[in-house]
């Protein structure tokens, strides 16, 4: 569908503005099976109605990300939920981008969950929170080439979530105990893309019993609130290993994080971003501190976030 542009943005019809919150995916052990939101940071989208069929994006961030809508995680997203809505539609959204691209943070699942859950509540939420999903996942392989869900569903669900399967898509949310995250996101940039590459397509026998391990180790911690089998669950025996390696200071905060006392943590989704979960929230700002002085020492610039999980996902409010 063409990116029609004969309506100037804010002439529509009635409108929304769309908060669509950061993810960590994996969470260490789950690659592409789990995911957790973030209350920040957050993209924030502002989306119309509009009188003409056709999507209109504009930017009001510094990241010049394409707005055709085949080329755009957000407009790819928008356009397979209108395949399926029928009805001729049109909608114009303005994306204003606090999460980075690049970052491990879900950028581009925040633009493409925010702008399916703007739409559907435009159009009265006539499509369930695993339809939104699986349009958004059109987003993902726009963005990094393969249709993963492990951002997209605690992006739109909010809390932590198990994919236990894409096709079928079958979602799982999890229960999750309150936790804080702390993030550091070194400002350098890890392709999701390439991140994938460097990955070992075979993996031994005696890693995968202990990663299955850890990974129903980790969803039963959640799930009985127990702090102390989260913590020991937070291993990565198979892509850590690998992908570590593009992170500078990775094993230096991870240690030091711990020896800080929090739970653990890992690489968010493909990096640079680490995040570590703590039960406290002095504890999680010690862990912040052992991150400034690991990046300050390494002459690397770098940002913090403190924050714990977001239960309630993309959130809608009218304009």
């Amino acid at each position: 569908m063409a990116n029609e542009s004969s309506t100037p943005l804010g002439a529509g019809g009635k409108g929304v503005q769309v908060y669509a919150p950061a993810t960590v995916a994996n969470l260490v052990c789950g690659f592409d099976v789990l995911g957790m939101a973030l209350q920040q940071p957050q993209d924030i989208m502002t989306m119309r109605l509009r009188e003409q069929p056709g999507i209109v994006i504009q930017h009001s961030d510094g990241y010049q990300l394409p707005v055709e809508p085949e080329k755009n995680v957000a407009g790819a997203s928008l356009l397979a939920l209108m395949d399926e809505w029928k009805e001729k539609v049109g909608f114009e959204i303005i994306i204003d981008k606090r999460i980075k691209p690049g970052s491990g943070l879900g950028s581009s699942a925040a633009s493409s969950a925010g702008a399916v859950v703007g739409a559907n509540h435009l159009l009265g939420n006539p499509f369930s929170n695993e339809d939104l999903v699986r349009f958004a996942m059109n987003g993902e392989k726009v963005a990094s080439g393969v249709k993963h869900a492990d951002n997209i569903a605690p992006c739109i669900y909010g809390g932590v979530t198990l994919i236990r399967s894409i096709f079928p898509l079958d979602i799982v949310q999890l229960t999750a105990p309150p936790m804080y995250v702390t993030v550091v996101h070194p400002q350098i940039e890890v392709r999701t893309s390439d991140a994938r590459q460097i990955l070992r397509k075979e993996v031994q026998l005696k890693a995968a019993i202990k990663q299955w391990g850890n990974i129903a180790g980790l969803v039963a911690g959640f799930m009985k609130n127990d702090y102390d089998l989260i913590g020991r669950s937070l291993e990565d025996v198979i892509i850590e290993p690998v992908r570590s390696i593009l992170i500078p200071g990775f094993d230096e905060v991870k240690k030091k994080s711990k020896d800080a006392g929090a739970l653990g943590g890992g690489i968010s989704g493909s990096g640079p971003s680490i995040f570590m979960m703590s039960r406290e929230e002095y504890v999680a700002k010690g862990v912040e501190e052992v991150m400034i002085d690991v990046y300050t020492r390494l002459g690397i610039e770098f940002k913090t976030y403190v924050t714990m999980i977001n239960y309630s996902g993309a959130k809608c409010m009218a304009l």
